[in-house]
């Protein structure tokens, strides 16, 4: 009787102490209620001024406005096609006319990932929760965000009817290339109303909401095609079709409109940028979160270089003697960055944004070519003893390959020339010398210093890195060489300097870091040598085109001329032009001549630079305090006939003077380096 009567009191015990826990978690429950209900946006009315956020807006680096991004266009649901509506509603929100603004099995699956697996917030959206993300102005995943628009969502649900809900829905969601709301997207993709879609069109734009990018039809339409197929399926589970009618419309391809010019942004830089911020942000917020972005494109950089492409184009295939009607034709690409700071001022992808949309100055890999041996001769700088009056023998070489058949690397002009300092073997890209230097310090060291230099692309550690066999980007050679042209600090590119939320909050500002990577007077030394390219040597077209101005830069041409390269730079200005066909092929003039990196890029460069330039100071390149100047035989490094008896009347220790018949020329030495040394 007593264990009976124990058992009853510690029943009732447990009984009202989970009770009172309940409660304690009840009254808990409707306190967190009551403090996040007080921060709850106001619902609008009626519900369609829902969508009526500010546009976002892409500014550039002047205050002009590039682009508007999440133009829209009302409709109602009577003037939609009911294939659209069944369409969408079976996608999104197969349950949308029987909840109240939440799904709960899909609410308790989301609730315990969100706390059973740290790190992951997950959405149980319904169409009526997506609708109240909207009047939301931060973008931070969390859970007290998604209970705020579960709380939003009963009272939408409550305020309205269940139409007002979907017409207010499918005004709001963007469908990619710009379009937002369902009648912009009828009429972008099918150039038609939206009431006027057919079931195949009204299915394949229901599929597009879960990723506009990914299943863009104008760029991916087999992904598209594959997305609708999901949608089919979607409608005949939710019974707004039977499985006939789903094969039957899946067999269909309907037919996109092609008139869609204003549907894209025209251009590279943009696109490029809009992608990065859909990366940070998503889709939702770039398109209709009414952001401000803050570009770093200089509006009058950038049509210097697309004018400078296009007449560069035009000079090509002159060049190469091909009509206009010709439909494969070689491309370019361009990227200008500011030395000061890593911002892309200029960018250009190809030679028409509305045939091809294709970036190369970001997506495509190509082989540099010589335009890769200012980072090898820095490498063979850095910790040795060589300099740009080191003498070596420009001589057919034989590099043994472990594992593999010897290497015989070739000069571009099949002839050798004997002796000569490593800064005439830059100026006149003498490969068979790269190569020995490359033996000496190891394609290890070559691959480092293009990485610190910024280059992110995968480089290869064999030999022939030195003479550009790895592929890379353009953006690659224009940060990589940035980094040269400011002695050493490297700056990660970037596209825009500020992103402001629809109420001005800043949500990202860029900060300008300098990194040192390179030693200054070891980088001056390589600049200097770029420069004797430009004076004298493949990129001395930029003299004779007219650019005067002090400027470093090294061309490259890939041994079958499928690539045609030049980057250089001034103090502020780094600058990289490719051109080539997008499939490997020839880049030959009509006598049957390939054409180099002097042919093909440096007009295009030139091009530019002189009008980038035109209301610019005039720069020179500093000059690290440990560094001077030498006058020193092309062939013999040694100090010139002058300088030898200038030294003798002085007193100083000096080496005897050396004749060289090939001439003098200006190299820049550090303290301690001594010319005419080890020939």
């Amino acid at each position: 009787m007593r264990l009976f009567s124990w058992l009853v009191s510690l029943v009732r015990l447990l009984f009202y102490t989970g009770l009172f826990a309940v409660g304690i978690m009840i009254a808990a429950c409707c306190l967190m209620i009551f403090h996040i209900s007080r921060d709850l946006p106001k619902l609008p009315s009626p519900l369609s001024r829902i969508i009526e956020t500010p546009q976002s807006l892409i500014y550039a680096a002047d205050g002009q406005v590039l682009i508007t991004l999440g133009e829209k266009t009302s409709v109602s649901l009577d003037m939609v096609s009911p294939d659209f509506l069944n369409a969408i509603v079976a996608t999104e929100d197969h349950r949308f006319f029987e909840h109240h603004g939440v799904n709960k099995l899909r609410t308790l699956k989301a609730l315990y990932i969100t706390l059973f697996e740290p790190g992951r917030i997950e959405g149980a959206s319904t169409i009526t929760q997506q609708l109240a993300k909207n009047l939301f102005f931060s973008f931070e995943k969390t859970w007290q965000r998604k209970f705020k628009e579960m709380l939003v969502a009963f009272q939408i649900e409550q305020a309205n009817t269940k139409e007002q809900i979907l017409e207010a829905y499918i005004n709001q969601i963007h469908f990619g290339a710009g379009a937002q709301g369902i009648e912009r997207a009828a009429r972008m993709y099918f150039d038609k109303p939206a009431q006027d879609l057919t079931l195949p069109e009204a299915a394949l734009l229901a599929g597009l909401p879960k990723s506009p990018t990914q299943y863009n039809p104008f760029r991916h339409y087999d992904k598209a095609l594959s997305r609708r197929r999901v949608v089919l399926n979607r409608m005949v589970a939710a019974g707004f079709i039977s499985a006939n009618e789903a094969a039957k419309t899946d067999a269909l391809c309907p037919e996109l409109h092609d008139g869609r010019k204003d549907a894209r942004t025209g251009s590279y830089f943009i696109d490029a940028m809009i992608q990065e911020l859909i990366k940070m942000y998503g889709e939702d917020v770039v398109y209709h979160g009414g952001i401000k972005v803050y570009s770093t494109m200089d509006s009058r950089l950038q049509a210097d270089a697309r004018t400078a492409v296009m007449d560069g184009m035009a000079r090509l295939d002159e060049l190469m003697g091909l009509d206009q009607g010709v439909g494969d034709k070689p491309q370019a690409a361009l990227v200008a960055i500011d030395t000061a700071s890593g911002a892309v001022k200029a960018m250009v992808g190809g030679r028409d944004y509305y045939t091809s949309e294709f970036n190369r100055a970001l997506n495509s890999r190509r082989q540099a070519g010589s335009g890769f041996k200012p980072f090898l001769y820095y490498a063979a700088f850095k910790d040795r003893k060589l300099h740009p009056a080191s003498v070596f023998q420009d001589r057919p070489v034989a590099i043994p390959i472990k594992g593999a058949p010897d290497w015989y690397p070739q000069n571009f002009e099949r002839r050798y020339k004997g002796p000569m300092i490593l800064k005439q073997a830059l100026i006149h890209s003498v490969n068979s010398i790269a190569a020995q230097v490359v033996v000496d310090v190891g394609p290890a060291a070559v691959v480092d210093v293009a990485q610190a230099c910024g280059v992110k692309s995968q480089l290869k550690s064999v030999y022939s890195v030195a003479l550009g066999t790895s592929d890379v980007s353009v953006m690659d050679m224009a940060v990589g060489f940035s980094t040269l042209a400011s002695l050493g600090i490297c700056h990660k590119p970037f596209l825009f300097w500020r992103v402001e939320d629809a109420r001005g909050r800043v949500l990202f500002e860029h900060i300008v870091k300098d990194r040192r990577v390179l030693d200054a007077a070891t980088a001056f030394q390589v600049v200097d040598m770029m420069q004797g390219v430009v004076d004298f040597g493949s990129g001395r077209g930029v003299r004779r085109l007219g650019f005067k101005r002090p400027a470093a830069g090294k061309t490259g041409t890939t041994d079958n001329y499928n690539d045609a390269w030049f980057t250089g730079f001034t103090p502020s200005l780094c600058v990289s032009v490719w051109t080539g066909y997008d499939k490997k092929k020839k880049l030959k003039d009509k006598n049957r001549r390939g054409i180099t990196g002097g042919r093909g890029a440096v007009p295009i460069w030139t091009d530019f630079m002189i009008r980038a330039m035109k209301n610019e100071p005039e720069r020179d390149f500093l000059m690290p305090p440990d560094i001077r100047y030498e006058i020193v035989g092309k062939t013999t490094g040694c100090l010139a006939d002058f300088r030898q008896n200038q030294n003798r009347v002085d007193g100083t220790d000096a080496p005897q003077p050396v004749a060289d018949s090939s001439g003098t020329i200006r190299v820049a030495l550090k303290k301690g380096q001594k010319p005419c040394r080890g020939y």
